[in-house]
């Protein structure tokens, strides 16, 4: 669970950062900047994250007001997760993160997949 968001900040990119904390919620929120996913999607898209932490991170971005959980009554409860309003607006941050990934992997000699491309625009299934 995140610790509680600090009162005050020395500046603006202090708070950002606060807020996104750590590299699994900006990853979240770049596959739900392509469209709404269920829980099971995300759980195939980020395979290095648990069920615990993927769980935490939910919480933490849908109690932040960047994303927002809907849960489909039936046989089986499934949930899908969409970007909210304010987090729409960390979209372009989000493709210009990815975008610098991309470019740059190779002078730091690492690789890079390209997961986003996973997601070839039909709705996540569960």
């Amino acid at each position: 669970m995140s610790k509680p968001l600090a009162k005050a900040f020395n500046c603006p990119t202090e708070f950002a950062l606060s807020v996104l904390g750590g590299k699994w919620k900006t990853i979240l929120l770049a596959y739900l900047s392509e469209r709404p996913c269920s829980y099971a999607e995300l759980r195939r898209l980020v395979p290095k994250l648990s069920d615990k932490v993927l769980s935490e991170r939910l919480r933490d971005l849908e109690r932040s007001g960047l994303i927002v959980r809907h849960t489909q009554r039936g046989t089986s409860r499934r949930r899908t997760y969409q970007l909210t309003p304010r987090g729409r607006s960390l979209e372009p941050v989000l493709r210009n993160l990815y975008a610098w990934g991309e470019e740059h992997a190779a002078a730091f000699r690492v690789e890079v997949g390209n997961p986003l491309h996973k997601l070839d625009g039909s709705p996540c299934a569960a």
